[in-house]
């Protein structure tokens, strides 16, 4: 299966419309079942070095995981990027980056650089681009669909439980998603450099740890 980059559905919709809002509720439970937000705590946990010179999430979404990092750990900076606005549940020590990441410049020092279900979105070259942004940073974890026929499976067993926009941007994802060894080649994580772990899941994730040499 190639990959194939189209757009989401959810990504065009205000941040208040009702299918919006009920997809992103979809979404929180997708992450759920697919214990994302699980692993990428329990992999921060792994890098305590690391996660003391702060945690950046790039797509943040709703905010959900910045917050759940943030009360995790209470002495370290956490930061966030993404196009919408900063929500309201996070606290006041959040500094939030309203915008597109590719536009903002990199933390001159990085601790740990977090994205779950972001790198999906974007074509090769894009990737290319954002892989030099990731240069101050000691541990990668990214969290991305498998791009494969089970997940697709997988999610139409979803199809009750999820509306519309869900269902049509959940098959986008997979199709966007990434194979063997492709993450850590578009990113160019030279392994001179890194040191990469890559897992994949029955449940349609596909994991990439990446620490400093």
């Amino acid at each position: 299966m190639r990959r194939k980059v189209i757009a989401e559905w959810l990504d065009g919709l205000a941040s208040k419309d009702p299918e919006a809002i009920r997809s992103r509720r979809d979404l929180r439970k997708v992450n759920f079942l697919m214990g994302n937000e699980r692993w990428i705590m329990a992999r921060l946990r792994d890098f305590p070095h690391g996660a003391g010179f702060g945690v950046t999430e790039i797509g943040a979404g709703d905010g959900d995981l910045t917050a759940r990092m943030a009360k995790a750990f209470p002495s370290v900076s956490v930061a966030a990027y993404d196009l919408a606005a900063r929500p309201e549940k996070l606290a006041n020590r959040v500094v939030w980056h309203e915008g597109d990441v590719f536009t903002k410049a990199a933390p001159e020092t990085g601790g740990v650089l977090v994205a779950n279900l972001f790198l999906h979105h974007f074509e090769a070259a894009a990737l290319v681009e954002l892989g030099s942004w990731l240069e101050g940073f000691e541990v990668l974890l990214f969290n991305e669909p498998d791009r494969a026929r089970l997940p697709h499976f997988l999610g139409s067993l979803l199809h009750p439980f999820i509306n519309r926009v869900t269902k049509h941007d959940l098959h986008v994802s997979i199709d966007a998603g990434f194979a063997s060894g492709e993450i850590q080649e578009l990113l160019a994580l030279d392994p001179r450099h890194w040191h990469v772990r890559e897992t994949s899941t029955w449940r349609g994730a596909r994991r990439v740890v990446a620490s400093r040499v």
